[in-house]
């Protein structure tokens, strides 16, 4: 099984180096660590007083594992939510913040559990995600995976920039789209054909 190490060195490895989108509401980011994150946590790398551009250019591979782990998987709790969900919930993490825990908890509520849908995994969220990994624990990770990838759906149906991520210039599966399929087994990945079902509408 995998240490929760090597799954934030492989979200570094997925998310990149530097990139500055101005379609990507982040800004400026690097190894998938924002410019907002680095100012929201102090991490002046330049020592010059101020946590701008030059910082996100200076974090490390490790710096940025590190702050994953520590913000993005033990900080929220996904320390503590089943082991089948976690690599996929932390990945989502990194990706939307507290919108990953949200997808979650609006799949729990479907499912019939009662839990608010607040962004903050809590006892309730704890509770009905383990009661839900009881009966098949990968079902549950294929059920989040689904809900992830219609999440990114849905920002691209809404917003073109956003396209981009999710359809590549040739048509095929963006980037946002391969991410939460790696997370699902893959009877439930897309087909090219159903894939371009789904987006038809984007013309």
């Amino acid at each position: 099984m995998q240490t929760v190490r090597q799954i934030a060195e492989e979200i570094v490895a997925r998310e990149g180096g530097y990139v500055n989108d101005p379609d990507d509401p982040g800004g400026a980011t690097k190894f998938g660590v924002t410019i907002h994150t680095m100012r929201r946590l102090g991490l002046d790398l330049t020592g010059d007083g101020i946590v701008g551009v030059a910082d996100v250019r200076a974090l490390s591979r490790e710096q940025a594992v590190d702050i994953f782990i520590r913000h993005y998987f033990e900080r929220p709790r996904i320390a503590e939510m089943p082991v089948a969900l976690q690599a996929s919930l932390f990945d989502m993490y990194v990706n939307a913040g507290g919108n990953a825990v949200k997808i979650l908890q609006r799949m729990l509520r479907d499912m019939g559990y009662a839990v608010s849908v607040d962004g903050a995994i809590g006892p309730q969220t704890l509770k009905a995600s383990r009661d839900a990994a009881v009966p098949d624990a990968l079902a549950l990770r294929d059920a989040y995976g689904v809900a992830r990838r219609n999440y990114y759906f849905r920002i691209a149906d809404g917003r073109v920039a956003s396209r981009k991520y999710a359809r590549t210039t040739k048509g095929g599966k963006g980037g946002w789209i391969k991410r939460a399929e790696e997370f699902l087994s893959s009877k439930y990945h897309l087909t090219q054909e159903q894939f371009q079902q789904r987006i038809a509408a984007w013309g």
